[in-house]
């Protein structure tokens, strides 16, 4: 097995970053992951003491799928965040910074339109994350339960409705329920899987068009039994991963 594509996600909600090659970290998540977001005026998010909230207090797909159609590019050496709007307008700013999270919170609003609620906030807390999970997780998908799912429903899912971490070839579909409580090498890093993914509509979305063009949720209850698809990972030794990096299983 192998690693095909490796991606963070730094705004909740917006595009994903390929990476060429990252650095895991010993019970963290990929460095700059769900790192930022945008919380709804009517969130109650404190950055002073920040905690797990569901995904509905954020700009996600699963409230607009609007932002699906922002491409976003961030910068860690210098914490520039760029988003370009389709129409042609770009925001280039410090997402690191009080006056930069200010207009990149103004820009998304007036983007969202009526999906916004009250007046939205911009956060970046160090330390915290805007995961839909409130553990510190790397989440992976196998190509081949992609393929399967898409032959079941005769139509194309781009992988990037799924938006997971980690994508690998050369498993069995499904095979990644199957290493539950099972660790990996993946790269120089260990891996130890911990649970299946539920997805939620936010999946209904073309990452590409913005359109609500499927229902993944309902096709995998209809042709699997469950929601679930991918899995949970915590990091055990943390270590280098890239595309092409070897994928062997360890057991338990």
């Amino acid at each position: 097995m192998r690693v095909e594509h490796v991606y963070r996600y730094p705004v909740k909600g917006l595009t994903a970053e390929a990476l060429d090659e990252v650095t895991l970290r010993e019970g963290e998540m990929l460095p700059w992951d769900r790192a930022f977001a945008l919380a709804q005026g009517d969130a109650p998010f404190d950055p002073a003491q920040p905690r797990y909230l569901p995904p509905r207090h954020f700009l996600t797909l699963k409230v607009s799928a609007r932002p699906a159609l922002l491409r976003a590019a961030f910068d860690s050496a210098t914490g520039t965040l760029v988003l370009r709007a389709p129409g042609g307008e770009v925001l280039r700013e410090n997402a690191l910074v009080p006056a930069g999270q200010a207009q990149i919170a103004a820009f998304l609003t007036r983007f969202l339109g009526d999906d916004a609620r009250g007046t939205p906030r911009f956060h970046h807390v160090p330390g915290h994350h805007f995961a839909d999970d409130s553990e510190r997780y790397v989440s992976l998908i196998g190509e081949a339960t992609l393929r399967d799912l898409e032959r079941h429903v005769g139509a194309p899912r781009h992988r990037l409705r799924f938006r997971a971490n980690l994508y690998v070839s050369g498993a069995a579909p499904w095979a990644e329920f199957g290493w539950l409580g099972q660790e990996l090498q993946v790269g120089s890093a260990r891996l130890r899987v911990m649970q299946r993914i539920t997805r939620c509509v936010a999946t209904n979305v073309n990452p590409e068009t913005a359109a609500r063009d499927a229902k993944p949720v309902l096709e995998l209850r209809r042709h699997f039994g469950s929601a679930e698809l991918g899995v949970y990972a915590r990091v055990m030794e943390g270590g280098t991963v890239a595309p092409g990096s070897a994928v062997e299983l360890l057991g338990a």
